[in-house]
């Protein structure tokens, strides 16, 4: 079973999902056994192996939804952008709107971080997440006449996710210091 794949949940899988999501980005993925994730679904274990095969798939099932909701609100975002050079900061003004609600960093780190065999496929989910983002910065920099800050700007935005819960406004500063790198590589 494919973490990506488009099988509709059933209710008592949304429950599942849902209390993963929120256990595991607040207490860690190893952190949390499917036990603790079926007790506050409602479910048995029995239920959550029915719906998802294996705590892996369900860890990367979380991570596949969150990478969806992201991907979907930085989009929306640069979408939402006048200028390509505005666009280029759209994923730090989405990083804004997404950390009123989510302020323990971020899921895509920490799963790195905890799960670090290449193989495991929330691993995988994670990595792609990053490497698109990346992808995404060299897209709107070229658009933005902007020669490649892409990696700098992946630096300085993953840098503000890494100090997320830090009671530091680094995203204020990242967001500055991307706009200056900005300029500068229009005026080279």
């Amino acid at each position: 079973m494919d973490a990506t794949e488009t099988r509709p949940l059933t209710p008592a899988g949304r429950r599942i999902a849902a209390a993963a999501e929120e256990l595991f980005y607040e207490r860690g993925i190893t952190g949390v056994g499917v036990d603790l994730i079926a007790e506050h679904s409602g479910v048995t274990k029995r239920t959550l192996y029915n719906q998802f095969g294996s705590k892996d798939h369900l860890v990367a099932v979380y991570l596949a939804e969150r990478d969806r909701r992201w991907r979907f609100l930085v989009q929306a975002t640069v979408d939402a952008c006048a200028t390509p050079r505005d666009a280029v900061l759209a994923p730090f003004e989405a990083l804004a709107t997404w950390s009123e609600t989510h302020t323990r960093g971020c899921a895509f780190i920490n799963a790195l971080a905890e799960l670090p065999d290449p193989a495991h496929p929330a691993h995988r989910i994670a990595t792609a997440q990053k490497l698109w983002l990346l992808d995404l910065f060299k897209t709107l920099a070229t658009a933005a006449n902007c020669p490649a800050p892409g990696p700098q700007l992946l630096l300085l935005h993953e840098g503000t996710l890494a100090t997320q819960p830090l009671p530091l406004d680094t995203l204020t500063e990242a967001t500055n210091l991307a706009r200056t790198l900005i300029a500068s590589a229009t005026t080279q």
